[in-house]
């Protein structure tokens, strides 16, 4: 297993911040490691839905079929999905207002047996990529 996060604080109200990162009309303008929704993207999130994306990460392509887990409007979603190679792949999204500005924590979570051989270098790859994102969510909020 290999476990990431990334944390950062948005100078923007946590409303505006939870807003853009649900709109997946504009995911690809700061997930770094999103490429498309081979069947478009979600238009609603609601705990059991499902959605397809297609992702890079470690500059390998990968379709991954993700289930909201957890939905709490405004301050979670947490989605796990199934990738290739027997990969799972969990992802927890948390909003929190901070005075005048929101914290945003992003938590990555990779099983399977293919991932118990390149750990260290899934670890090093997702922890860039997560904090990569974290820097364009806020350029798109500001």
């Amino acid at each position: 297993m290999a476990e990431v996060t990334a944390e950062a604080r948005i100078e923007a109200p946590a409303e505006k911040v939870w807003s853009k990162l649900t709109d997946f009309s504009v995911f690809g303008e700061w997930s770094a490691t999103h490429t498309g929704f081979p069947k478009g993207a979600p238009t609603s999130l609601e705990q059991g839905g499902t959605f397809e994306e297609n992702m890079k990460l470690m500059g390998f392509p990968a379709e991954v079929t993700w289930t909201v887990e957890e939905l709490e409007p405004g301050r979670t979603l947490a989605i796990r999905g199934k990738g290739p190679m027997g990969v799972t792949v969990g992802t927890r999204y948390s909003v929190t207002p901070d005075g005048d500005g929101t914290k945003v924590r992003i938590d990555g979570e990779f099983t399977g047996a293919a991932v118990s051989l390149m750990a260290g270098k899934l670890k090093d790859s997702a922890t860039a990529a997560l904090n990569e994102s974290l820097r364009k969510l806020d350029g798109l909020v500001a």
